[in-house]
């Protein structure tokens, strides 16, 4: 058995002996009241702990930004990469263009000889 099977069957059992431990303590003892006490308390505690931690999540989130605000720094953005691409492509184009002319200018300086 792998150790996730160990511990699955584990919480198994345990949930089974909390559960007949309740029951044999609603319905056989003389604590039943007490019990059911404590049990309301803690539901009640579980669910409205989780209300106040969700309120409190969203008391202390900041806003998302406004969708046109997200819109225009990414237009932004793209008009900065569109300038660099075209600035790369223009340094890219003379240095193709200059060297084809110092190719054209070696074979024709050596045509010449």
């Amino acid at each position: 058995m792998h150790k996730d099977q160990l511990v699955g069957a584990g919480l198994v059992a345990a949930a089974v002996v909390v559960i007949a431990v309740y029951i044999w303590l609603v319905f056989f003892t003389n604590y039943a009241l007490f019990v059911l006490k404590i049990t309301g308390a803690v539901a009640i505690a579980a669910i409205f702990g989780i209300i106040g931690w969700i309120g409190y999540t969203l008391a202390t989130t900041p806003p998302p930004k406004p969708i046109e605000e997200i819109e225009k720094e990414l237009e932004e953005e793209l008009k900065k990469l569109e300038k660099e691409l075209k600035e790369s492509e223009t340094k890219g184009e003379g240095k193709v263009s200059e060297a084809k002319e110092a190719k054209v200018t070696k074979s024709s300086a050596s045509t010449t000889k």
